[in-house]
């Protein structure tokens, strides 16, 4: 049982089964893994659940994100294993706001201060924390295409499939993994590491993404497809320090 059947009516389940969409979209052979936005605004400091989060948070997860800290490490360390190159995007604000654009007008507590820049909420979850090899982007919208120079780094290491992990599923994730399609990316979605603050947006976002941008598959899955590449794909790219 997928993680969406229980939200879907029996006609949703009949219109997509009969309109061929949900077709798995494969694997390539040289992947990359996008850490976005795992930073403690999404989780809270320290983990409590969400209702209790919020209250110092607004962005948080709660517990549903912590969870997806501890999966995100089993991916990390098989990919630093296999020596496949990590991006990690992390964002923030000016303390007068005038970065935030429309977000201005979207939350009544944007006025709290755990965003603005130099704030220990802007920090990237020190399980998950990228390394010096590693490569790091402020953005300011929810995809990490927009505004970033990430596609042209992935252009130069002759990436062809992102692995994309974080936070929020039905914000960064969606976003990301649509700009990730619609530049001819085999886009890879593991469950567990990926959340949101909402239940129901997070299973009906992953459905979306399942049926029409990407493959969203178990954590066990992607592991074992990064088990079976062969070592030193990016040998000539990556700095010494990622070469082991």
């Amino acid at each position: 049982m997928a993680i969406w059947d229980d939200i879907l009516t029996e006609q949703d389940k009949i219109v997509y089964e009969r309109a061929g969409w949900g077709k798995p979209g494969g694997y390539g052979r040289r992947p990359a893994l996008l850490v976005v936005d795992v930073i403690y605004n999404f989780v809270g400091d320290p983990e409590l659940p969400i209702l209790e989060s919020i209250k110092t948070w607004r962005y948080s997860c709660g517990t549903v994100g912590w969870d997806g800290v501890r999966a995100l490490q089993k991916l990390i360390g098989k990919a630093r294993e296999k020596r496949i190159p990590l991006f990690y995007t992390t964002w923030e604000r000016r303390v007068d706001k005038l970065d935030n654009g429309r977000w201005n007008g979207k939350n009544w507590r944007v006025d709290d201060p755990i965003d603005v820049i130099g704030h220990h909420g802007n920090d990237i979850v020190k399980e998950v924390a990228p390394q010096p090899q590693d490569m790091t982007f402020v953005k300011k919208k929810p995809s990490a295409f927009f505004g970033t120079a990430l596609a042209s780094y992935l252009i130069d290491l002759g990436v062809d499939t992102i692995i994309l992990t974080g936070t929020t599923t039905s914000g960064c994730i969606r976003a990301t993994a649509v700009d990730g399609f619609s530049y001819n990316y085999y886009v890879i979605v593991p469950e567990e590491c990926v959340w949101d603050r909402g239940e129901v947006s997070h299973k009906i976002n992953l459905f979306d993404i399942q049926q029409k941008y990407g493959d969203v598959v178990k954590l066990d899955e992607v592991i074992a497809y990064l088990d079976g590449l062969p070592d030193g794909l990016f040998a000539d790219k990556l700095p010494e320090s990622a070469r082991g």
